[in-house]
Protein backbone atom coordinates (compact mmCIF):
# COMPACT_ATOMS: atom_id res chain seq x y z
CA UNK A 1 0.00 0.00 0.00
CA UNK A 2 2.97 2.28 0.48
CA UNK A 3 3.48 2.05 -2.68
CA UNK A 4 0.09 4.20 -3.44
CA UNK A 5 0.58 6.69 -0.93
CA UNK A 6 1.03 10.05 -3.09
CA UNK A 7 -2.04 8.95 -5.21
CA UNK A 8 -4.22 8.10 -2.50
CA UNK A 9 -3.34 11.36 -0.79
CA UNK A 10 -4.29 13.14 -3.45
CA UNK A 11 -7.09 11.84 -4.04
CA UNK A 12 -8.20 9.66 -1.15
CA UNK A 13 -11.70 8.78 -2.33
CA UNK A 14 -10.62 7.31 -5.85
CA UNK A 15 -7.42 5.76 -3.86
CA UNK A 16 -9.72 4.00 -1.63
CA UNK A 17 -11.90 2.92 -4.92
CA UNK A 18 -8.48 1.94 -6.68
CA UNK A 19 -7.84 -0.58 -3.36
CA UNK A 20 -10.81 -2.55 -4.68
CA UNK A 21 -10.41 -2.19 -8.70
CA UNK A 22 -13.59 -4.72 -9.75
CA UNK A 23 -15.81 -2.88 -7.83
CA UNK A 24 -14.56 0.43 -9.57
CA UNK A 25 -14.94 -0.97 -12.77
CA UNK A 26 -18.64 -1.87 -11.92
CA UNK A 27 -19.77 1.44 -10.58
CA UNK A 28 -18.21 3.31 -13.33
CA UNK A 29 -20.47 1.12 -15.62
CA UNK A 30 -23.48 1.90 -14.00
CA UNK A 31 -22.85 5.28 -13.45
CA UNK A 32 -22.31 5.73 -17.41
CA UNK A 33 -25.56 4.12 -18.22
CA UNK A 34 -27.72 6.06 -15.20
CA UNK A 35 -26.39 8.86 -16.57
CA UNK A 36 -26.95 8.66 -20.20
CA UNK A 37 -30.59 7.56 -19.09
CA UNK A 38 -31.14 10.50 -17.44
CA UNK A 39 -31.56 12.03 -20.87
CA UNK A 40 -34.40 10.86 -20.81
CA UNK A 41 -36.62 13.42 -19.45
CA UNK A 42 -35.15 16.04 -21.25
CA UNK A 43 -35.32 14.54 -24.56
CA UNK A 44 -39.13 13.12 -23.76
CA UNK A 45 -39.82 16.98 -23.28
CA UNK A 46 -38.28 17.81 -26.57
CA UNK A 47 -40.31 15.31 -28.42
CA UNK A 48 -43.68 16.33 -27.07
CA UNK A 49 -43.50 19.93 -27.23
CA UNK A 50 -41.99 19.24 -30.72
CA UNK A 51 -43.46 16.59 -32.46
CA UNK A 52 -46.79 15.47 -30.46
CA UNK A 53 -48.24 18.82 -29.94
CA UNK A 54 -47.48 20.41 -33.38
CA UNK A 55 -48.95 16.71 -34.93
CA UNK A 56 -51.52 16.47 -32.46
CA UNK A 57 -50.54 12.82 -32.44
CA UNK A 58 -51.64 10.63 -29.45
CA UNK A 59 -49.98 7.41 -30.94
CA UNK A 60 -46.54 9.11 -31.17
CA UNK A 61 -47.45 10.29 -27.83
CA UNK A 62 -48.12 6.83 -26.22
CA UNK A 63 -45.10 5.42 -28.02
CA UNK A 64 -43.59 7.94 -26.11
CA UNK A 65 -44.72 7.20 -22.93
CA UNK A 66 -43.78 3.40 -23.16
CA UNK A 67 -39.74 3.83 -24.37
CA UNK A 68 -39.96 6.59 -21.42
CA UNK A 69 -41.55 4.23 -18.86
CA UNK A 70 -39.16 1.35 -19.68
CA UNK A 71 -36.08 3.60 -19.37
CA UNK A 72 -37.07 5.15 -16.15
CA UNK A 73 -37.80 1.44 -15.17
CA UNK A 74 -33.97 0.73 -16.21
CA UNK A 75 -32.99 4.22 -14.44
CA UNK A 76 -34.29 3.09 -11.22
CA UNK A 77 -32.81 -0.83 -11.61
CA UNK A 78 -29.11 0.74 -11.95
CA UNK A 79 -29.30 3.28 -9.41
CA UNK A 80 -30.63 0.34 -6.39
CA UNK A 81 -27.57 -1.74 -8.46
CA UNK A 82 -25.03 0.97 -8.37
CA UNK A 83 -25.88 1.79 -4.26
CA UNK A 84 -25.66 -1.74 -3.20
CA UNK A 85 -22.24 -2.16 -5.28
CA UNK A 86 -20.94 1.24 -3.16
CA UNK A 87 -22.57 -0.75 -0.13
CA UNK A 88 -20.40 -3.97 -1.11
CA UNK A 89 -17.24 -2.13 -1.93
CA UNK A 90 -17.86 -0.38 1.92
CA UNK A 91 -18.24 -3.55 3.22
CA UNK A 92 -15.13 -5.13 1.17
CA UNK A 93 -13.29 -1.94 2.61
CA UNK A 94 -14.18 -3.14 5.92
CA UNK A 95 -13.23 -6.46 5.90
CA UNK A 96 -10.02 -5.43 4.70
CA UNK A 97 -8.97 -2.90 7.26
CA UNK A 98 -11.01 -3.43 10.35
CA UNK A 99 -8.79 -6.27 11.45
CA UNK A 100 -5.75 -4.11 11.04
CA UNK A 101 -7.19 -1.44 12.68
CA UNK A 102 -8.03 -3.57 15.76
CA UNK A 103 -4.47 -4.87 15.64
CA UNK A 104 -3.57 -0.96 15.95
CA UNK A 105 -5.77 -0.03 19.00
CA UNK A 106 -5.03 -3.64 20.72
CA UNK A 107 -1.31 -2.68 20.18
CA UNK A 108 -1.38 0.80 20.90
CA UNK A 109 1.02 0.41 24.37
CA UNK A 110 3.76 -0.53 21.84
CA UNK A 111 3.44 2.86 20.25
CA UNK A 112 3.61 6.83 20.94
CA UNK A 113 0.94 8.01 22.90
CA UNK A 114 -1.81 9.85 21.07
CA UNK A 115 -4.34 12.07 22.45
CA UNK A 116 -8.19 10.80 22.23
CA UNK A 117 -9.49 7.32 23.70
CA UNK A 118 -7.53 5.03 21.34
CA UNK A 119 -10.49 3.65 19.22
CA UNK A 120 -9.78 6.62 16.21
CA UNK A 121 -9.28 3.67 13.48
CA UNK A 122 -12.01 2.06 14.60
CA UNK A 123 -14.47 4.88 14.09
CA UNK A 124 -12.45 5.71 10.89
CA UNK A 125 -13.45 2.31 9.39
CA UNK A 126 -16.94 3.22 9.94
CA UNK A 127 -16.68 6.51 9.06
CA UNK A 128 -15.24 5.24 5.54
CA UNK A 129 -17.86 2.54 5.12
CA UNK A 130 -20.90 4.91 6.43
CA UNK A 131 -19.58 7.38 3.20
CA UNK A 132 -19.44 4.27 0.59
CA UNK A 133 -23.05 3.22 1.88
CA UNK A 134 -24.51 7.03 1.19
CA UNK A 135 -25.20 9.07 -1.70
CA UNK A 136 -22.06 11.31 -1.77
CA UNK A 137 -20.31 9.16 -4.24
CA UNK A 138 -22.55 8.62 -6.41
CA UNK A 139 -22.51 12.51 -7.00
CA UNK A 140 -18.74 12.10 -7.41
CA UNK A 141 -19.14 9.70 -10.00
CA UNK A 142 -21.88 12.10 -11.82
CA UNK A 143 -19.36 14.48 -11.80
CA UNK A 144 -17.30 13.81 -14.88
CA UNK A 145 -20.77 13.78 -16.98
CA UNK A 146 -21.32 17.97 -16.61
CA UNK A 147 -18.99 18.54 -19.12
CA UNK A 148 -20.80 16.32 -21.69
CA UNK A 149 -24.41 18.01 -20.28
CA UNK A 150 -23.03 21.38 -21.28
CA UNK A 151 -22.07 19.67 -24.67
CA UNK A 152 -25.37 19.06 -25.32
CA UNK A 153 -26.54 22.63 -24.04
CA UNK A 154 -24.39 23.97 -27.12
CA UNK A 155 -25.51 21.89 -29.50
CA UNK A 156 -29.44 22.99 -28.16
CA UNK A 157 -27.97 26.52 -28.72
CA UNK A 158 -24.65 28.71 -28.08
CA UNK A 159 -26.62 30.97 -25.36
CA UNK A 160 -27.94 28.09 -23.59
CA UNK A 161 -24.58 26.45 -23.23
CA UNK A 162 -22.20 30.06 -22.40
CA UNK A 163 -25.45 30.45 -20.05
CA UNK A 164 -24.88 26.94 -18.33
CA UNK A 165 -21.16 27.33 -18.33
CA UNK A 166 -21.49 30.46 -16.43
CA UNK A 167 -23.45 28.53 -14.08
CA UNK A 168 -21.41 25.49 -13.72
CA UNK A 169 -18.41 28.28 -13.29
CA UNK A 170 -19.82 28.96 -9.84
CA UNK A 171 -20.92 26.39 -8.45
CA UNK A 172 -17.69 24.66 -8.99
CA UNK A 173 -15.79 27.97 -7.11
CA UNK A 174 -18.45 27.03 -4.37
CA UNK A 175 -17.22 24.06 -4.20
CA UNK A 176 -13.71 24.59 -4.16
CA UNK A 177 -14.55 27.22 -1.32
CA UNK A 178 -16.29 24.66 0.19
CA UNK A 179 -13.12 22.35 0.16
CA UNK A 180 -11.04 24.89 1.17
CA UNK A 181 -12.73 26.48 4.08
CA UNK A 182 -14.14 22.84 5.67
CA UNK A 183 -10.85 21.07 5.70
CA UNK A 184 -9.53 22.62 8.33
CA UNK A 185 -12.40 22.86 10.98
CA UNK A 186 -13.57 19.04 10.21
CA UNK A 187 -9.90 18.66 11.42
CA UNK A 188 -10.55 20.39 14.47
CA UNK A 189 -14.31 18.72 15.42
CA UNK A 190 -12.59 15.24 14.77
CA UNK A 191 -10.24 16.30 17.05
CA UNK A 192 -12.41 17.70 19.81
CA UNK A 193 -14.79 14.71 19.21
CA UNK A 194 -12.12 12.20 19.92
CA UNK A 195 -10.93 14.39 23.04
CA UNK A 196 -14.47 13.85 24.36
CA UNK A 197 -15.26 10.30 23.72
CA UNK A 198 -11.70 9.65 25.39
CA UNK A 199 -13.12 11.68 28.30
CA UNK A 200 -16.47 9.83 28.68
CA UNK A 201 -14.46 6.54 28.23
CA UNK A 202 -12.70 7.22 31.30
CA UNK A 203 -15.33 8.66 33.39
CA UNK A 204 -17.04 5.12 32.79
CA UNK A 205 -14.04 3.10 33.90
CA UNK A 206 -13.23 4.64 37.18
CA UNK A 207 -16.73 5.18 38.28
CA UNK A 208 -16.22 3.99 41.60
CA UNK A 209 -13.62 5.79 42.56
CA UNK A 210 -15.92 8.61 41.10
CA UNK A 211 -19.06 7.97 42.94
CA UNK A 212 -17.19 7.11 46.21
CA UNK A 213 -15.28 10.25 46.43
CA UNK A 214 -17.67 12.21 45.10
CA UNK A 215 -16.31 14.27 42.16
CA UNK A 216 -18.96 13.71 39.96
CA UNK A 217 -20.42 17.02 39.46
CA UNK A 218 -16.58 18.48 38.93
CA UNK A 219 -16.29 15.98 36.12
CA UNK A 220 -19.14 17.17 34.80
CA UNK A 221 -17.65 20.55 34.64
CA UNK A 222 -15.17 19.31 32.73
CA UNK A 223 -16.99 17.30 30.41
CA UNK A 224 -19.46 20.46 29.79
CA UNK A 225 -16.28 22.90 28.27
CA UNK A 226 -15.19 19.96 26.26
CA UNK A 227 -18.76 19.24 24.90
CA UNK A 228 -19.36 23.09 24.22
CA UNK A 229 -15.63 22.87 22.73
CA UNK A 230 -17.04 20.35 20.19
CA UNK A 231 -20.70 21.81 19.68
CA UNK A 232 -19.06 25.39 18.62
CA UNK A 233 -16.82 24.21 16.43
CA UNK A 234 -19.91 21.15 14.97
CA UNK A 235 -21.98 24.33 14.29
CA UNK A 236 -19.20 26.28 12.62
CA UNK A 237 -18.78 23.62 10.11
CA UNK A 238 -22.28 22.70 10.09
CA UNK A 239 -23.14 26.85 9.22
CA UNK A 240 -20.29 26.99 6.69
CA UNK A 241 -21.42 23.75 5.10
CA UNK A 242 -25.23 24.37 4.71
CA UNK A 243 -24.50 27.97 4.05
CA UNK A 244 -22.65 27.05 0.64
CA UNK A 245 -24.76 24.50 0.11
CA UNK A 246 -27.84 26.77 0.39
CA UNK A 247 -26.13 28.84 -1.98
CA UNK A 248 -25.51 26.55 -4.59
CA UNK A 249 -28.85 25.06 -4.55
CA UNK A 250 -30.34 28.55 -5.29
CA UNK A 251 -27.38 29.22 -8.07
CA UNK A 252 -28.83 26.33 -9.56
CA UNK A 253 -32.51 27.12 -9.62
CA UNK A 254 -31.67 30.39 -10.43
CA UNK A 255 -29.61 28.96 -13.37
CA UNK A 256 -32.19 27.23 -14.36
CA UNK A 257 -34.90 29.94 -14.57
CA UNK A 258 -32.07 32.01 -16.24
CA UNK A 259 -31.83 29.11 -19.18
CA UNK A 260 -35.33 28.77 -19.19
CA UNK A 261 -35.48 32.99 -20.00
CA UNK A 262 -32.52 32.58 -22.35
CA UNK A 263 -34.95 29.92 -24.65
CA UNK A 264 -38.04 32.27 -24.46
CA UNK A 265 -36.08 34.60 -26.00
CA UNK A 266 -34.41 32.66 -28.64
CA UNK A 267 -38.16 30.89 -29.18
CA UNK A 268 -39.45 34.40 -29.66
CA UNK A 269 -36.59 35.07 -31.78
CA UNK A 270 -37.52 31.87 -33.79
CA UNK A 271 -33.68 30.51 -33.19
CA UNK A 272 -35.09 27.54 -31.34
CA UNK A 273 -38.27 25.35 -30.53
CA UNK A 274 -40.45 25.11 -27.37
CA UNK A 275 -38.80 22.01 -26.93
CA UNK A 276 -35.62 22.78 -27.07
CA UNK A 277 -36.60 25.50 -24.36
CA UNK A 278 -37.71 22.87 -21.82
CA UNK A 279 -35.29 20.56 -22.32
CA UNK A 280 -32.07 22.82 -21.65
CA UNK A 281 -34.02 23.81 -18.76
CA UNK A 282 -34.13 20.11 -17.36
CA UNK A 283 -30.84 19.29 -19.18
CA UNK A 284 -29.01 22.32 -17.20
CA UNK A 285 -30.43 21.03 -13.73
CA UNK A 286 -28.79 17.75 -14.22
CA UNK A 287 -25.85 19.06 -15.09
CA UNK A 288 -25.47 21.11 -12.30
CA UNK A 289 -27.35 18.50 -9.48
CA UNK A 290 -24.07 16.20 -9.30
CA UNK A 291 -22.17 19.19 -8.37
CA UNK A 292 -24.76 20.57 -5.53
CA UNK A 293 -25.27 17.12 -4.12
CA UNK A 294 -21.64 16.98 -3.54
CA UNK A 295 -21.64 20.34 -2.00
CA UNK A 296 -24.24 19.28 0.40
CA UNK A 297 -22.27 16.15 1.23
CA UNK A 298 -19.23 17.72 1.52
CA UNK A 299 -18.83 17.27 5.18
CA UNK A 300 -19.48 13.22 5.01
CA UNK A 301 -16.60 13.48 1.85
CA UNK A 302 -14.14 15.49 3.90
CA UNK A 303 -14.96 13.34 6.67
CA UNK A 304 -14.20 9.49 4.71
CA UNK A 305 -11.15 11.61 3.10
CA UNK A 306 -9.67 12.25 6.43
CA UNK A 307 -10.45 9.14 8.27
CA UNK A 308 -8.52 6.95 4.68
CA UNK A 309 -5.37 9.56 5.24
CA UNK A 310 -5.30 8.26 8.84
CA UNK A 311 -5.75 4.29 7.99
CA UNK A 312 -3.15 5.06 5.07
CA UNK A 313 -0.79 6.41 7.55
CA UNK A 314 -1.16 4.42 10.89
CA UNK A 315 -2.89 1.32 9.91
CA UNK A 316 -0.53 -1.47 8.89
CA UNK A 317 -2.63 -3.99 6.42
CA UNK A 318 0.60 -6.34 6.50
CA UNK A 319 1.50 -6.20 2.93
CA UNK A 320 4.67 -6.19 2.00
CA UNK A 321 5.83 -7.71 5.06
CA UNK A 322 8.75 -10.41 5.23
CA UNK A 323 8.62 -14.04 5.65
CA UNK A 324 9.85 -14.83 8.82
CA UNK A 325 12.29 -18.11 9.64
CA UNK A 326 10.28 -20.05 12.63
CA UNK A 327 12.45 -20.08 15.08
CA UNK A 328 12.32 -22.87 17.72
CA UNK A 329 10.73 -22.45 21.23
CA UNK A 330 13.32 -20.98 23.70
CA UNK A 331 14.42 -23.13 26.19
CA UNK A 332 17.82 -21.42 27.58
CA UNK A 333 18.35 -18.24 28.59
CA UNK A 334 17.05 -14.37 28.88
CA UNK A 335 19.77 -12.06 28.06
CA UNK A 336 19.21 -8.13 28.28
CA UNK A 337 22.67 -6.77 26.58
CA UNK A 338 23.20 -2.98 27.19
CA UNK A 339 19.43 -2.12 27.64
CA UNK A 340 18.09 1.16 27.14
CA UNK A 341 14.36 1.90 27.21
CA UNK A 342 12.18 4.74 27.13
CA UNK A 343 8.51 5.39 26.29
CA UNK A 344 7.38 4.93 22.64
CA UNK A 345 7.72 8.22 20.64
CA UNK A 346 10.46 9.56 23.62
CA UNK A 347 13.92 9.67 23.63
CA UNK A 348 14.61 10.12 27.43
CA UNK A 349 15.51 6.83 28.56
CA UNK A 350 13.83 6.01 31.46
CA UNK A 351 15.95 2.62 32.13
CA UNK A 352 19.82 2.64 31.19
CA UNK A 353 22.07 0.14 30.24
CA UNK A 354 20.93 -2.44 32.27
CA UNK A 355 23.04 -6.51 31.53
CA UNK A 356 21.83 -9.81 32.94
CA UNK A 357 21.65 -13.17 31.61
CA UNK A 358 19.30 -15.34 33.35
CA UNK A 359 18.95 -19.08 32.44
CA UNK A 360 16.61 -21.77 32.29
CA UNK A 361 14.98 -22.73 35.90
CA UNK A 362 16.06 -19.52 37.28
CA UNK A 363 13.81 -16.57 38.86
CA UNK A 364 15.05 -13.17 39.48
CA UNK A 365 13.17 -10.61 41.97
CA UNK A 366 13.52 -7.05 40.71
CA UNK A 367 13.12 -4.15 43.38
CA UNK A 368 13.64 -0.68 44.14
CA UNK A 369 12.31 2.52 44.84
CA UNK A 370 8.97 3.64 43.18
CA UNK A 371 9.65 4.84 39.75
CA UNK A 372 12.63 3.35 39.38
CA UNK A 373 11.65 1.67 36.21
CA UNK A 374 10.77 -1.63 37.20
CA UNK A 375 7.72 -1.40 35.33
CA UNK A 376 9.55 0.13 32.40
CA UNK A 377 12.18 -2.58 32.32
CA UNK A 378 9.19 -5.43 32.45
CA UNK A 379 7.41 -3.58 29.24
CA UNK A 380 10.94 -3.40 27.28
CA UNK A 381 11.81 -7.39 28.26
CA UNK A 382 8.29 -8.64 26.96
CA UNK A 383 8.79 -6.54 23.73
CA UNK A 384 6.19 -3.71 24.57
CA UNK A 385 8.62 -0.79 24.67
CA UNK A 386 11.06 -1.27 21.38
CA UNK A 387 15.04 -0.63 22.55
CA UNK A 388 16.45 2.95 22.36
CA UNK A 389 20.08 0.91 22.37
CA UNK A 390 20.73 -2.68 23.16
CA UNK A 391 18.54 -5.60 22.91
CA UNK A 392 16.14 -8.63 24.80
CA UNK A 393 17.26 -11.82 23.86
CA UNK A 394 15.64 -15.53 23.96
CA UNK A 395 18.61 -17.99 23.65
CA UNK A 396 20.67 -15.29 21.58
CA UNK A 397 18.03 -14.24 19.13
CA UNK A 398 16.55 -10.66 19.76
CA UNK A 399 13.15 -10.12 19.96
CA UNK A 400 12.67 -8.57 16.51
CA UNK A 401 13.48 -11.71 14.89
CA UNK A 402 10.47 -13.69 15.81
CA UNK A 403 6.59 -12.95 14.51
CA UNK A 404 4.99 -11.07 17.48
CA UNK A 405 2.04 -13.92 17.45
CA UNK A 406 5.28 -16.75 17.51
CA UNK A 407 6.73 -14.97 20.47
CA UNK A 408 3.58 -14.34 22.57
CA UNK A 409 3.53 -17.64 22.58
CA UNK A 410 6.68 -17.81 24.74
CA UNK A 411 5.79 -14.94 27.06
CA UNK A 412 3.64 -14.88 29.96
CA UNK A 413 2.99 -11.26 31.16
CA UNK A 414 0.85 -10.33 34.28
CA UNK A 415 0.93 -6.25 33.96
CA UNK A 416 0.85 -4.33 37.31
CA UNK A 417 -2.91 -3.38 36.38
CA UNK A 418 -4.39 -6.15 35.65
CA UNK A 419 -7.08 -5.92 32.94
CA UNK A 420 -9.62 -9.03 32.14
CA UNK A 421 -11.88 -9.10 28.88
CA UNK A 422 -15.79 -9.93 28.87
CA UNK A 423 -16.02 -13.70 28.47
CA UNK A 424 -15.59 -16.07 30.62
CA UNK A 425 -13.17 -17.27 32.87
CA UNK A 426 -12.09 -20.08 30.48
CA UNK A 427 -11.45 -17.70 27.73
CA UNK A 428 -9.58 -15.10 29.62
CA UNK A 429 -7.27 -17.84 30.41
CA UNK A 430 -6.86 -19.45 27.30
CA UNK A 431 -6.11 -15.64 26.03
CA UNK A 432 -9.00 -16.10 23.88
CA UNK A 433 -7.53 -18.97 21.66
CA UNK A 434 -10.51 -21.04 19.57
CA UNK A 435 -8.43 -24.01 19.73
CA UNK A 436 -7.66 -23.90 23.44
CA UNK A 437 -8.49 -27.42 24.73
CA UNK A 438 -9.71 -27.50 28.30
CA UNK A 439 -6.88 -29.90 29.32
CA UNK A 440 -4.75 -26.96 28.83
CA UNK A 441 -6.97 -24.25 30.59
CA UNK A 442 -6.94 -26.63 33.79
CA UNK A 443 -3.15 -26.79 33.45
CA UNK A 444 -2.79 -23.25 33.92
CA UNK A 445 -5.59 -22.87 36.44
CA UNK A 446 -3.67 -25.57 38.63
CA UNK A 447 -0.18 -24.36 37.83
CA UNK A 448 -1.30 -20.97 39.18
CA UNK A 449 -3.45 -22.45 42.42
CA UNK A 450 -6.33 -21.36 41.43
CA UNK A 451 -8.18 -24.03 40.10
CA UNK A 452 -10.55 -24.45 42.98
CA UNK A 453 -10.84 -21.03 43.25
CA UNK A 454 -12.66 -20.97 39.88
CA UNK A 455 -14.67 -24.34 40.35
CA UNK A 456 -16.14 -22.54 43.34
CA UNK A 457 -17.72 -19.53 41.11
CA UNK A 458 -21.37 -20.61 39.85
CA UNK A 459 -20.54 -21.66 36.85
CA UNK A 460 -17.11 -22.77 37.11
CA UNK A 461 -14.73 -21.91 34.03
CA UNK A 462 -17.45 -20.91 32.28
CA UNK A 463 -18.55 -18.10 34.96
CA UNK A 464 -18.90 -14.49 32.56
CA UNK A 465 -16.45 -12.11 34.11
CA UNK A 466 -18.15 -8.97 33.01
CA UNK A 467 -16.00 -6.10 31.72
CA UNK A 468 -12.77 -5.91 32.96
CA UNK A 469 -13.77 -8.64 35.28
CA UNK A 470 -16.19 -6.38 36.81
CA UNK A 471 -17.73 -9.64 38.63
CA UNK A 472 -14.24 -10.59 40.55
CA UNK A 473 -12.65 -9.29 43.65
CA UNK A 474 -9.32 -7.22 42.97
CA UNK A 475 -7.44 -10.44 44.54
CA UNK A 476 -9.21 -12.76 41.76
CA UNK A 477 -8.96 -11.03 38.74
CA UNK A 478 -4.75 -10.73 39.88
CA UNK A 479 -4.64 -14.97 40.24
CA UNK A 480 -6.71 -15.38 36.90
CA UNK A 481 -4.51 -13.04 34.93
CA UNK A 482 -1.51 -14.99 36.48
CA UNK A 483 -3.18 -18.03 35.12
CA UNK A 484 -3.79 -16.56 31.90
CA UNK A 485 0.24 -15.84 31.84
CA UNK A 486 1.02 -19.69 32.57
CA UNK A 487 -1.32 -21.22 30.16
CA UNK A 488 0.95 -23.30 27.87
CA UNK A 489 4.11 -23.12 29.69
CA UNK A 490 5.55 -19.95 28.39
CA UNK A 491 9.44 -20.33 28.61
CA UNK A 492 9.23 -16.31 29.89
CA UNK A 493 7.33 -15.10 32.39
CA UNK A 494 7.26 -11.38 33.95
CA UNK A 495 4.95 -11.02 36.73
CA UNK A 496 4.55 -7.04 37.80
CA UNK A 497 3.50 -6.95 41.26
CA UNK A 498 1.81 -10.25 41.45
CA UNK A 499 0.85 -10.18 44.93
CA UNK A 500 -0.17 -6.64 45.27
CA UNK A 501 -4.10 -7.56 46.01
CA UNK A 502 -3.26 -11.69 46.99
CA UNK A 503 -4.25 -12.86 50.67
CA UNK A 504 -2.37 -15.47 52.16
CA UNK A 505 -3.69 -18.03 50.33
CA UNK A 506 -2.89 -16.37 47.56
CA UNK A 507 0.67 -15.30 48.11
CA UNK A 508 1.38 -18.72 48.73
CA UNK A 509 0.04 -19.77 45.56
CA UNK A 510 1.83 -17.59 43.69
CA UNK A 511 5.18 -18.63 45.76
CA UNK A 512 4.12 -22.69 44.18
CA UNK A 513 3.30 -21.34 40.70
CA UNK A 514 7.01 -19.72 40.88
CA UNK A 515 8.42 -23.00 41.79
CA UNK A 516 6.45 -24.53 39.07
CA UNK A 517 8.16 -22.33 36.35
CA UNK A 518 11.49 -22.98 38.14
CA UNK A 519 11.05 -26.64 38.43
CA UNK A 520 9.55 -26.97 34.54
CA UNK A 521 13.23 -24.98 32.84
CA UNK A 522 10.98 -21.80 32.64
CA UNK A 523 12.97 -18.25 33.06
CA UNK A 524 10.79 -15.91 35.58
CA UNK A 525 10.86 -12.03 36.44
CA UNK A 526 9.27 -10.87 39.52
CA UNK A 527 8.64 -7.23 40.04
CA UNK A 528 8.12 -6.59 44.02
CA UNK A 529 7.52 -4.31 46.42
CA UNK A 530 6.36 -6.76 48.78
CA UNK A 531 8.94 -9.44 50.21
CA UNK A 532 6.73 -12.19 49.99
CA UNK A 533 6.60 -12.31 46.17
CA UNK A 534 10.83 -13.19 46.47
CA UNK A 535 10.29 -16.15 48.35
CA UNK A 536 10.86 -18.10 45.84
CA UNK A 537 13.57 -15.93 43.17
CA UNK A 538 17.13 -17.04 43.51
CA UNK A 539 18.25 -13.70 42.24
CA UNK A 540 17.73 -9.70 42.70
CA UNK A 541 18.10 -7.05 40.89
CA UNK A 542 18.24 -3.61 42.60
CA UNK A 543 17.28 -0.52 40.27
CA UNK A 544 17.88 2.89 41.22
CA UNK A 545 17.09 5.70 39.08
CA UNK A 546 17.07 3.37 35.80
CA UNK A 547 20.02 1.96 36.68
CA UNK A 548 21.37 -1.60 38.13
CA UNK A 549 22.36 -0.93 41.63
CA UNK A 550 23.16 -4.79 42.32
CA UNK A 551 22.93 -7.91 40.60
CA UNK A 552 23.12 -11.27 42.15
CA UNK A 553 22.29 -13.94 44.43
CA UNK A 554 19.24 -13.14 46.21
CA UNK A 555 21.34 -14.22 49.38
CA UNK A 556 24.17 -11.97 48.80
CA UNK A 557 22.51 -8.66 47.45
CA UNK A 558 20.26 -8.98 50.77
CA UNK A 559 22.89 -9.89 52.88
CA UNK A 560 22.75 -7.79 56.44
CA UNK A 561 26.87 -6.53 55.82
CA UNK A 562 25.97 -4.87 52.28
CA UNK A 563 25.26 -1.24 52.63
CA UNK A 564 23.32 0.21 49.85
CA UNK A 565 23.28 3.80 49.44
CA UNK A 566 20.52 5.20 51.72
CA UNK A 567 18.05 5.85 49.12
CA UNK A 568 17.86 2.10 48.31
CA UNK A 569 19.34 1.17 51.62
CA UNK A 570 15.58 1.26 53.68
CA UNK A 571 13.95 -0.28 50.93
CA UNK A 572 16.22 -3.14 50.68
CA UNK A 573 16.24 -3.45 54.61
CA UNK A 574 12.36 -3.91 54.38
CA UNK A 575 12.46 -6.22 51.81
CA UNK A 576 15.19 -8.41 53.62
CA UNK A 577 13.20 -8.50 56.99
CA UNK A 578 10.22 -9.56 55.08
CA UNK A 579 12.15 -11.93 53.40
CA UNK A 580 13.25 -13.50 57.17
CA UNK A 581 10.09 -13.52 58.52
CA UNK A 582 8.46 -14.98 55.52
CA UNK A 583 10.96 -17.89 55.59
Amino acid sequence: MSGNKSALHGSPFFGLISTLHDGAVGLAVSSCLVNLLTLTGSFFMLQVYDRVIPGRSLPTLAGLAIIVVTLYAFHGVLEIIRYRLLAQIGRAVDRRFSGAAFLSVALSASRPLRSGDGLQPVRDIDTVRNFLSGPGPGALFDLPWMPFYLLLCFMFHSWIGLTALIGAFIVTGLALLMEARSREPERQTASILSERMAFAGAARRNSEAVSGMGFAHALSARWSEISDRHLSSHLHTAALVNSLSTLSRSTRMLLQSAVLAVGAVLVIRQEASAGIMIASSILVSRALAPMELAISQWRGFTAARQAWARLDHKVPTGHGTRQRVDLPAPRQSLTLENLHLAAPGSRNAIIRAISLDVYAGEAVGIVGRSASGKSSLARGIVGLWPALAGEVQLDGASLSQWAPEALGRHIGYLPQDVSLFEGTVAENIARFDPDASSKAIIAAARAAGVYDMIVGLPEGFETRIGEQGSVLSAGQRQRIGLARALYRDPFLIVLDEPNSNLDIQGEQALTQAIQGVRARGGVLIVIAHRASALVAVDKVLILEDGRAKAFGPKDEVLKPEQKPAAATGSFVRLLRAGSEVRS
